[in-house]
């Protein structure tokens, strides 16, 4: 095993060296993960509202069952059946227990909800943060590789940006030297 969690340990070193010199990279997998987390938010608050909606269908039929133990109650005790009035009695009791639990569950649905989808908003935020970040690097890194072009370009073709300036240069030059030239004649001739 130390084999393997060498290995394993070299590996993450190298992918974190990797997208330390790679940031763009390290922005993409953060979004990319994003986008799971957001995902997989989405699936949670629609499987619990699913939940929740079972959930109220069951509160429902429970208090249609309450309502007609609680009739058969008043039937039994008006027919003087104490008998079947207090198994109906302890029958209502029941079911108005379980409706409780039922309604506490739900509740408990309704809260997770509500915080799965303030979680979705928190990650639905930070990826619009990442989106920006990742949009400027691009930038930066469009920038600095144009940047880079102009130079490479600019050590290639020298002539690209100073040509009219160097021609003056060049005429200046000319003209100087054939000044010179036409002086040292002169010189020349005149010994």
């Amino acid at each position: 095993m130390g084999l393997f969690d060498d290995l394993s340990r070299f590996l993450e070193n190298r992918l974190e060296e990797f997208l330390r010199n790679n940031p763009h990279l390290e922005l993409e997998a953060l979004l990319e993960q994003l986008r799971q987390q957001e995902e997989d938010t989405l699936k949670l608050i629609a499987d619990l509202q699913v939940q929740e909606k079972r959930s109220q269908e069951e509160i429902l039929s429970t208090a249609q069952e309450i309502q007609r133990w609680h009739i058969r109650v008043q039937k039994a005790q008006n027919a003087n059946r104490q008998d079947l009035a207090a198994a109906a009695q302890e029958r209502e009791a029941a079911l108005l227990r379980e409706g409780n639990q039922r309604w506490g569950h739900m509740q408990g649905l309704k809260e997770r909800i509500d915080q799965s989808q303030e979680l979705l908003g928190k990650i639905q935020v930070r990826r619009q943060e990442v989106q920006a970040k990742a949009a400027e690097a691009q930038t930066a890194r469009a920038k600095a590789q144009t940047q880079q072009r102009l130079e490479t370009n600019g050590w290639w073709n020298p002539a690209s940006s100073y040509s009219s300036g160097f021609d003056d240069l060049e005429d200046k030059f000319r003209r100087w030297e054939t000044q010179d030239e036409l002086e040292q004649m002169k010189r020349n001739m005149g010994k």
